[in-house]
């Protein structure tokens, strides 16, 4: 009986020792899960720069987050150096300043994004067309816009038109027909800034981060937690928030009649130009709100579905599997399908209207 006993107290010791052992176990784990979603803080690196006009603002995440985002900084001033006309040496330079006359060599960035840019300007009909340039120069919004004569206006659209614009070798030369005709990726720039800071990140093994430049943001991943990342859209008509999307990854653009503007004789003329008109866009559109797999097809996207207005935009956007948020002159909110779920409308007087695509 004795020997019996000693063998079940051994057994229940037995157990004991083994619900305690358990239960340790599950504490390590809570301790090391805790510390995994802590980590990414811990190693959480915020950095503003300035570039393509606009504000650069990163939040990274990652072992390297440091170096990353200053990658990924570096690689977004690069590409500015490449693609933006403004700069002396660019590849758009040297392309505008051959106009006419030969073809000119592009760097793998440069090629890219033109490529990419010009199917938007086939795709849309020339709602987006990248040699706006003549025209953006004659209303001349970023430094002292004025109301041009119907005169001029007529005179230089007879020099905006992306079929001027060809691409030889494979992509890597590219040739304008005439020498009155420039190129002007900045409706872009910003979306391919975010693309170039997605590659910076994905060479660092980024875990997570997120980069805005301008009216442009990049996702990279979820937010640390594994939640999703809450991007605001400006309202167009106040300071403020619309609302808010909800999003995993992936790239958004906002355009709006609000960004630059001017008013003369009681008419407000805003910055975003139909190419087939030479004046403002009057789509009854006030904002454009466009999610995508690229930046630079964000932002080609968002000015050109401006331009044609809610329902001629529904095509361009199932082509590209693209989505998007409208807000009309009405202020009516018109949210493709693939985002109804992801759109939450905060701001008061606007009606949220279901939309399709």
């Amino acid at each position: 009986m004795r020997q019996k006993a000693s063998h079940s107290l051994s057994a229940k010791t037995l157990r004991t020792i083994t619900a305690a052992v358990f239960c340790l176990v599950l504490v390590l784990v809570a301790v090391l899960f805790s510390t995994w979603l802590q980590k990414p803080e811990e190693n959480k690196t915020t950095l503003s720069t300035f570039a393509m006009g606009s504000l650069v603002q990163q939040t990274v995440y990652g072992n390297d987050a440091e170096a990353a985002a200053t990658a990924a900084s570096s690689s977004v001033t690069q590409l500015e150096n490449k693609i933006s006309w403004r700069v002396e040496g660019s590849d758009i330079q040297a392309l505008n300043a051959a106009a006419g006359h030969q073809d000119v060599s592009l760097s793998d960035e440069t090629a890219g994004v033109l490529a990419l840019l010009l199917d938007v300007c086939r795709e849309s009909r020339g709602a987006f067309d990248i040699t706006i340039a003549p025209l953006s120069l004659l209303w001349n919004f970023d430094e002292n816009p004025a109301l041009p004569s119907a005169e001029d206006i007529l005179y230089f659209q007879q020099y905006v038109g992306y079929e001027n614009v060809s691409l030889n070798q494979g992509g890597r030369r590219a040739h304008l027909d005439l020498e009155e005709c420039a190129v002007d990726l900045g409706a872009a720039g910003k979306g391919a800034a975010c693309d170039a800071a997605m590659e910076a990140y994905k060479e660092y093994n980024v875990t997570h981060a997120v980069i805005a430049v301008g009216g442009s943001v990049g996702l990279y991943g979820t937010k640390p937690d594994g939640s999703d990342w809450n991007i605001e859209i400006r309202d167009p008509n106040r300071d403020g928030a619309l609302g808010v999307l909800h999003l995993v990854g992936g790239f958004i653009s906002t355009s709006g009649s609000y960004e630059k503007y001017f008013e003369e004789n009681g008419v407000m003329y805003h910055h975003i130009l139909d190419p087939e008109t030479g004046y403002p866009a009057e789509s009854g559109l006030v904002s454009v709100t466009i999610v995508a797999d690229s930046g630079a097809l964000s932002d080609a996207l968002s000015t050109a579905c401006f331009v044609l207005g809610y329902e001629e935009s529904l095509s361009l956007l199932e082509h590209y599997g693209a989505e998007a948020v409208f807000v009309t002159e009405q202020n009516e909110i018109f949210v493709t399908e693939g985002l109804t779920e992801r759109f939450e409308l905060s701001a008061a007087g606007y009606s949220l209207v279901s939309g399709h695509a």
